[in-house]
């Protein structure tokens, strides 16, 4: 039985809470932490847990009856807690974005190495079943290798999404919505595309929101080894908000949502659609069992299996840097509007986070803030 401590009750927690709670011989809260403990208490009594409240997580830091934290906070502090974490044994569970910066990724994963316990981050759409039977299909090699991938991460915030008094800045969020929304897919390209691209450019602004400093719409280019192109969009402007993974292969068109085409060539090389190469792509989908969980359940799953069993889980630490690694570059190329080359090493201003803060462009000034949405705690100043 896993002990375990929800660090920042705001809402994402409910969805690492009901995750836990699905395995109720396998787990059990016992500590909710956040710098609102009356949210905190809103949340034991929601979820009907038997467990402590703190305002601080290091009130956790020594205790040996604690096994696995899920940090549920603004990503500003990320690094703070897992390092605090890690370095007291225990394992560690980050939602995304994994830190503010390349070199607090580093700080984390020397931390996980050093403690030999288990880091993951946050990556649930992987744990979704068109994201999961895409890259099985991938795996397959049935529709050979990727020509051009195409990601559409398209969301829709109001303007007041960013009245909270976190979001909409570079120094406490971190970035927009290439950083906070479009990560998951992000994941998701480099886990399709097993790895990160050699070159990106990119372009971003913000047309809808005036009381934030970061974009609210991205599009990159990517460049990868062996010639195979990318777009990347990243947006909270995209009324409908929809989200879709296109993988354009050597036979035929992948998809999450899956939407198989497939052509051959006629004598005078214009196509037409392969009907019985599409009945085989179906076949090979539909043989694809269906994952037992989905999303935050899914992954939180394979997190405590990974600790029972002593084994890395699939969505690890070095995942959540090579996200943000991606991430940067979109924001590095977009800052200086150049083509810019991967990695990002050490000495890279987009290396640190004081070297992205003093870097990129503020679109707009963030004035006044709502210091909590949650429960009528609406404090404006």
């Amino acid at each position: 039985m896993l002990n375990i401590a929800i660090i920042g009750t705001g809402k994402i927690s409910p969805m690492h809470i009901a995750a836990y709670l699905k395995f109720p011989k396998r787990c059990k809260i016992v500590a909710l932490v956040d710098i609102y403990p009356e949210k905190a208490e809103l949340k034991k009594k929601e979820f009907n847990l038997d467990c402590e409240v703190l305002d601080s997580h290091k009130k956790l830091l020594g205790r040996k009856d604690i096994d696995l934290v899920s940090i549920c906070t603004p990503p500003y502090v990320h690094c703070e807690i897992a390092k605090d974490f890690l370095d007291d044994g225990k394992n560690v569970i980050i939602e995304k974005p994994m830190a503010a910066s390349l070199e607090e990724c580093d700080i984390i994963l020397d931390a996980a190495k050093k403690s030999g316990t288990v880091l993951s981050v946050i990556s649930q759409n992987r744990f979704k079943n068109p994201i999961w039977k895409l890259k099985k299909m991938l795996e397959s090699g049935v529709a050979g290798k990727v020509l051009h991938a195409q990601v559409d991460s398209f969301w829709w915030r109001g303007h007041c999404y960013y009245d909270l008094w976190w979001r909409g800045t570079w120094e406490k969020e971190n970035g927009g919505c290439t950083l906070n929304h479009a990560v998951h897919h992000i994941d998701i390209l480099n886990w399709m595309m097993n790895g990160l691209p050699e070159k990106v450019s990119a372009f971003m602004t913000n047309v809808s929101h005036d009381n934030s400093e970061v974009e609210d719409l991205s599009s990159a280019v990517l460049r990868y080894q062996g010639g195979a192109i990318g777009n990347l969009t990243s947006s909270v402007v995209h009324h409908g908000e929809k989200q879709q993974v296109i993988l354009q292969c050597e036979k035929a068109v992948l998809s999450a949502p899956w939407e198989p085409v497939c052509c051959t060539s006629r004598e005078d090389g214009f196509p037409v659609i392969d009907k019985e190469f599409k009945k085989k792509l179906q076949r090979t989908y539909k043989a694809i069992p269906d994952l037992k969980f989905e999303g935050h359940t899914a992954q939180i799953e394979n997190v405590i299996t990974a600790i029972e069993k002593e084994e890395p889980p699939i969505v690890t630490g070095y995942d959540g840097k090579r996200a943000l690694e991606l991430i940067f570059a979109v924001y590095k190329a977009g800052a200086q509007e150049e083509i810019i080359n991967l990695p990002i090493n050490v000495d890279d201003a987009f290396y640190t986070q004081e070297g992205i803060l003093n870097a990129v462009p503020r679109f707009h000034k963030k004035s006044g803030f709502i210091e909590n949405f949650d429960n009528d705690l609406k404090i404006k100043s």
